[in-house]
């Protein structure tokens, strides 16, 4: 996926989850951070960020922020990024073959999946999470406690006990790592549910990004790991 109009500008202070003060071009802007996260290990005041310029008059902000640099390190923290590159990964990379039909928002049980696959005679559910929070080269999600995605793992085991193929798809919204790990510090239960699922027979799989100022794309996958060993 492509951004128009980016322009460097650095972060100044974050008032609520949805804007954010920017210093662009000598000037404070207020704009919209696309990441209800916490991303407070990102968003520190005096550090450079991308921000996309959207000129739309019916909006109140001008700008989003879409990316951070963490020391040399550009992470995308837009947190409808990482569907959108799945969605184009899915249909250009053949993983899952060569799907007939490929679904979005897809309602299962009582969870709406990012994506239904049908492919052959294939019929898949995915989730995908998006994936900002590294320490010392291991990338960790959640960031916050989410029992929603409890609750979607939960589903998806469901899912694979009916007949679906179940997959969670952790994209990691920068370019390198050691390995991805749930965070099992800031949500247990998180990171128990996850492998209780995949001895159910959920598939788990992690994939950086290729990032830049104006893209973002699937890179490569990185191993799995239950426990954060570094």
């Amino acid at each position: 996926m492509k951004y128009e109009n980016t322009k460097e500008g650095i972060f100044i202070s974050r008032p609520n989850r949805f804007i954010a003060h920017v210093e662009i071009d000598g000037a404070e802007q207020i704009c919209h951070v696309k990441n209800t996260g916490r991303c407070h290990e990102l968003l520190i005041p005096g550090t450079k960020v991308i921000v996309e310029h959207t000129p739309i008059e019916t909006r109140k902000t001008k700008y989003d922020l879409i990316a951070v640099y963490k020391g040399e390190r550009l992470i995308n923290i837009d947190s409808q990024a990482p569907n959108k590159v799945v969605g184009e990964w899915i249909k250009e990379k053949n993983y899952f073959g060569t799907p007939h039909l490929v679904k979005p928002e897809y309602t299962f049980g009582n969870s709406r999946f990012d994506f239904y696959i049908e492919s052959g005679e294939r019929k898949i559910l995915a989730e995908v999470k998006g994936v900002t929070l590294e320490e010392n080269g291991v990338v960790l999600f959640p960031d916050a406690p989410t029992q929603r995605g409890v609750k979607h793992l939960k589903e998806l085991a469901e899912a694979v006990r009916d007949g679906y193929e179940a997959y969670v798809i952790f994209v990691i919204q920068m370019k390198e790592c050691l390995y991805f790990t749930p965070n099992d510090k800031t949500h247990p239960e998180f990171a128990r549910t996850l492998f209780e699922v995949m001895k159910k027979g959920v598939r788990v799989i992690a994939m950086t990004c290729n990032v830049s100022k104006n893209e973002l794309s699937i890179d490569s996958f990185v191993n799995v790991k239950e426990k954060n060993h570094v």
